[in-house]
């Protein structure tokens, strides 16, 4: 392994902040529960929303490079996340009790901790279909709001 394929070892001060922002948006998201109430108050935008900034915890797994099954464990996390908050009233408490973040928060600190989590020759395709499957469930919100302003118009219109 040479040294430009050797993982990124925190620095002091800098990547432990990161850990530690990455910590208070999980702390913020599922703890103090702005994921389900933005979900709630902007239905299908604030669950896309939700996702979207649950997305630094995988791109700080990335620049760490972390095992390609981790950063796809992780994104389908994500993918769970935005697909059951899209559901009308249930996917609110969905994101009340799935907590994706919290989960790749614990992923993220077991990279940070060293534990070991093999990868495989096969994880290229865990990751591609888990951004396949990530990108299903961020439009999944959109496609909903669709169809609801869809069924409105209908009604209003008869």
């Amino acid at each position: 392994m040479n040294a430009k394929e050797a993982p990124r070892r925190p620095q002091p001060g800098q990547d432990d902040q990161a850990l530690r922002a990455a910590e208070t948006l999980a702390r913020w998201l599922d703890d103090r529960f702005l994921d389900p109430l933005l979900g709630l108050l902007l239905p299908g935008l604030g669950d896309l929303l939700g996702s979207a900034l649950g997305l630094y915890p995988v791109l700080l797994a990335w620049r760490r490079r972390a095992p390609k099954a981790l950063i796809a464990r992780m994104l389908l996390n994500l993918a769970a996340d935005a697909a059951g908050g899209s559901i009308p009233i249930l996917g609110d408490a969905w994101d009340f009790l799935f907590k994706a973040h919290a989960r790749n928060l614990a992923l993220l600190r077991s990279r940070s901790a060293g534990r070991a989590f093999r990868g495989h020759w096969s994880d290229n395709l865990v990751v591609a279909f888990a951004v396949v499957v990530l990108l299903a469930a961020f439009a999944l919100p959109v496609v909903v709001m669709i169809a609801l302003w869809h069924f409105v118009a209908r009604a209003l219109g008869r």
